[in-house]
């Protein structure tokens, strides 16, 4: 199995392109859609330039995996798909973070919430094909309620759930996470997997300025991760996730991030003036009065 990292700066963002050498039968995990947010305006280069890697190494591309819906970045998925004829593919429980933006974003009644966006829906344990590539998923609920981990041979690929064992584990603010559930996420379950497990990160913040990294093992989490570690008790964990996530300030693209991916990676449809909107709820985090005012 071979791996390419790609790195988006602007996001802090790993994607990976994983290949069979010898079949050259592929699959991305976490693409990304290029979004600029002063002009709102979306762009193809990261995804475009990813594409042009599969094609350059002759690559047969089967699967667009994501790992959640991402709060920070959104997803490149619809156009490797259209690209290459391939179906995207994410957790069940999807759903869940569907009903609930269905909400907070207001959307229409037919928008759907069971998932129908998306080409297959993954159940912890499922092990799927990806042409000569076997992919065993492994729920990882807690940053979000729809998490999932991949592992394909030696290699897990762990989204927002584990960081690099320098940095330690991903946020459990948003709407139904739970930081009691990424313990058990991380602790439980991915903990329990050989100590040369290889980890790949969804995300590297260069903590103190080091240069990027984004592959570390079970090993070196258990013994190193900040936050979690073999040793941490799952009260001591929860307490320092939830003061640490109290003090964050909400990701730059959260409401323009989740609102695609939700709908696998798709932008809003043109209005009659074909022009196409994102909707931004306002003061959602401190309700205000009509002029503005924080509420008491």
């Amino acid at each position: 199995m071979q791996i390419r990292p790609f790195f988006d700066p602007a996001t802090y963002t790993l994607t990976y392109l994983v290949w069979d050498p010898n079949t050259k039968d592929a699959v991305v995990i976490d693409p990304v859609l290029d979004y600029e947010p002063l002009a709102s305006q979306t762009s193809t280069t990261s995804v475009d330039a990813l594409g042009d890697a599969i094609d350059e190494l002759g690559l047969h591309l089967r699967w667009v995996l994501e790992t959640h819906a991402h709060a920070d970045h959104l997803s490149g998925s619809r156009v490797l798909a259209q690209r290459f004829g391939v179906g995207v593919a994410i957790g069940a429980a999807i759903t869940e973070v569907q009903e609930t933006f269905k909400q907070v974003f207001d959307l229409d009644d037919d928008f759907a919430t069971d998932g129908s966006q998306f080409d297959r829906l993954l159940d912890d344990g499922e092990v799927f094909e990806a042409g000569s590539i076997s992919i065993r998923v492994i729920t990882t609920p807690g940053h979000t309620p729809a998490c999932v981990t991949y592992q394909i041979e030696d290699a897990i690929f762990t989204g927002d759930a584990l960081f690099m064992d320098d940095y330690g584990t991903g946020r459990c603010d948003f709407p139904r996470g739970s930081a009691t559930a990424l313990y058990e996420s991380v602790h439980d379950k991915l903990y329990a997997l050989p100590d040369e497990t290889r980890v790949f990160v969804g995300h590297d913040y260069q903590p103190d300025g080091r240069p990027l990294a984004w592959e570390t093992t079970i090993a070196k989490s258990k013994a190193n991760n900040p936050q979690l570690r073999a040793d941490t008790s799952k009260e001591s964990f929860v307490k320092l996730r939830e003061a640490r996530d109290a003090k964050l300030s909400s990701p730059k693209l959260l409401f323009q991030s989740v609102q695609v991916n939700v709908d696998a990676g798709r932008i809003p449809k043109p209005h009659a003036n074909e022009i196409r909107y994102l909707r931004l709820p306002l003061n959602l985090f401190k309700p205000s009065d009509d002029l503005g005012r924080p509420k008491d």
